[in-house]
């Protein structure tokens, strides 16, 4: 707690040290400095929500807008001779907000889930594997003949035609499997989780897909899959939750109105970025998409653009479902919800947690409504067509996964700047001290 505190008193010298050095070496002209940041941070953003919200020449010229912007606070810079001032201002405030994220991490049996010893062990482990998932990450690393030297049973989704995977894994357990994995992409691990969970057996996770952020929030090896495969040999067990949508498990999240129909749309596999841009100028002016209502435990949101649902919620206040969840057993539901009507409601989405068009919470249960009586959802990157009313629910504890003890990818997540908590922690044990 002493080393916190005093990182904490830290982080403000730096930042006085970085006002000084503007106050000092720019005296008046640090105010047109300021100036001209702000401005060139508002036209940056609103060129960035033109290029996403419009279509043929506007698009591209607002493109060059916001990469001209920057360059021109810098040449305005230069010719006042403040360059220097502003890099060496920055560098004093990004050091200040490192020091600060340190002073509030918390220990580490804060964000890390607790591990329980992964028994009995396994007698008949079955691995279902897609080798043509993550442009065939199971030939590459040869994760079959590594499993069955282990002792595992696999079976690769090689077709011909198209495979049932829920019940590849049914006749497994039905045959005396006593733990299944995936070798696969999330939605494949969600199905299967689902069904481990329902007969109580362990399940593993092997980072053999595309994004692999089941992986990624579990600690695994995305760029080997191979190691995953150490929890058939020294193994500590997890008990997660799993989101359930419509009675469909789902492992990280549903997504609806914007982000679902650009999921939907045939060409996004094949071209994700000129489909998300072609796609999104209609969704963001409303000609696209069902218009969307939801109610969580009490709590209304009117017509958001984009909701997303994930199961437990995403680190440092992130809107877009890319960031790491440190824990997965809180038993709850992280909601987002964006609505912009504008460039300067989707400016104000840099502000985190505080902007306007944003609304974030936890519950158990939410529900969606929609002026269709169908919408697509996007299950763990996958799109599916359901019937309204969608209700998304979680299921806590629900599912024990099996991880090698040994995890590269555990990383303390980075704790949110609170300037209440930062001047508790400069402060508040003194306070205490004293009382």
């Amino acid at each position: 707690m002493g080393a916190r505190r005093w990182l904490a008193r830290l982080s403000f010298v730096l930042a006085g040290l970085a006002i000084v050095i503007l106050g000092v070496f720019a005296g008046l002209s640090s105010l047109t400095m300021l100036a001209v940041a702000l401005a060139a941070a508002a036209v940056s953003l609103a060129a960035a929500y033109v290029f996403l919200s419009r279509r043929g020449i506007v698009r591209w010229l607002s493109l060059a807008v916001f990469v001209l912007a920057p360059i021109a606070v810098i040449i305005v810079y230069a010719f006042r001779n403040l360059l220097w001032v502003a890099i060496v201002a920055a560098a004093a405030w990004l050091l200040a907000s490192i020091t600060a994220r340190r002073a509030l991490a918390g220990a580490q049996q804060d964000w890390r889930m607790p591990e329980h010893p992964a028994q009995p062990p396994a007698r008949h482990p079955y691995l279902i594997m897609n080798p043509k998932s993550g442009d065939g990450k199971v030939g590459k690393f040869d994760l079959k003949g590594k499993a069955e030297t282990l002792g595992a049973e696999v079976f690769l989704l090689a077709g011909p035609g198209h495979v049932d995977v829920a019940e590849v894994a049914r006749t497994a357990i039905t045959e005396g499997a006593d733990l299944l994995g995936v070798a696969g992409g999330d939605g494949t691990q969600a199905l299967v989780a689902g069904i481990a969970a329902e007969h109580g057996i362990p399940f593993m996770v092997i980072s053999a897909g595309t994004r692999n952020h089941f992986a990624l929030d579990l600690g695994l090896d995305r760029e080997d899959p191979s190691t995953c495969l150490a929890a058939l040999s020294d193994a500590v067990e997890l008990r997660i939750d799993l989101g359930v949508i419509n009675g469909q498990t789902f492992v990280n999240n549903a997504s609806f109105g914007a982000y679902a129909e650009v999921v939907e749309t045939p060409a996004y596999r094949g071209d994700k970025m000129s489909t998300t841009l072609d796609t999104l100028p209609d969704l963001l002016h409303g000609h696209r998409g069902a218009r969307l209502h939801a109610q969580a435990e009490g709590t209304q949101l009117e017509a958001p653009q984009a909701l997303l649902v994930s199961n437990n919620p995403y680190g440092s206040g992130d809107i877009a479902g890319l960031s790491h969840r440190a824990r997965l057993d809180r038993g709850i539901l992280g909601v987002i919800g964006i609505t912009v009507s504008g460039a300067r409601q989707a400016a104000g989405l840099l502000r985190g947690r505080h902007a306007t068009g944003l609304k974030l919470l936890t519950t158990q249960q939410i529900t969606i409504t929609a002026d269709e009586p169908q919408i697509p959802v996007g299950v763990d990157g996958e799109s599916i067509l359901m019937s309204t009313p969608v209700t998304c629910t979680v299921s806590p504890g629900a599912l024990r996964v099996w991880v090698p003890r040994d995890r590269p990818g555990l990383v303390a997540p980075k704790p949110p700047v609170n300037n209440r908590r930062w001047r508790y922690d400069q402060e508040g044990q003194e306070s205490q001290g004293r009382a």
